[in-house]
């Protein structure tokens, strides 16, 4: 059936559940770890973390990387999103805007909240300078939360394909 039972302390549940206990991590990062294949569901000697701040999930930025590389980087990691999303191509078909070049071409891309989950934990020192260069360049809101949170993100390009500015439009899935 896919659950588990401890008859120790009478939790249980399925798989999502044995993540946030075993890993000390949210409902949706667990989602995105199983979504990634990288959880160590096996069964064993697992002592249960109450709330783990090292990050599980691969980083879609390099933290040595200057501004416009990184900035690049983010709208980079939002368009594979946008593409990995069925729920996003749907609004775009709804808007009759789902040709593929045009996706491609103009880096549309999708910010679901998962980047948060990438990065290291702001109480960390490396999580801390991430977040508050994404703050900086706007990306981020100084309450934690991505900015775009939510939306559709129409990167605009200069003609080396660099990112000048950013707009969002909220209404997606």
């Amino acid at each position: 059936k896919n659950l588990w039972h401890c008859f120790g302390c009478q939790s249980g549940g399925g798989p999502i559940d044995w993540l946030m206990k075993t890993q000390g991590v949210s409902f949706r990062h667990a989602v995105e770890l199983l979504r990634e294949g990288i959880s160590p569901l096996a069964a064993g000697a697992v002592k249960p973390v109450h709330q783990s701040t090292t990050p599980k999930l691969l980083a879609p930025v390099a933290f040595d990387a200057d501004d416009q590389a990184l900035l690049n980087q983010v709208i980079d990691y939002y368009h594979q999103t946008l593409k990995a999303s069925p729920e996003a191509l749907a609004y775009l078909a709804a808007r009759g805007l789902d040709h593929p070049e045009l996706i491609k071409r103009f880096k549309l891309g999708y910010a679901n909240r998962t980047l948060g989950l990438r990065l290291p934990e702001k109480n960390r020192k490396a999580g801390a300078q991430i977040r508050s260069r994404l703050e900086k360049l706007g990306l981020y809101r100084d309450t934690g939360r991505e900015h775009f949170n939510g939306s559709l993100v129409i990167p605009i390009l200069d003609d080396a394909g660099n990112v000048t500015e950013v707009y969002g439009r909220k209404g997606t899935p």
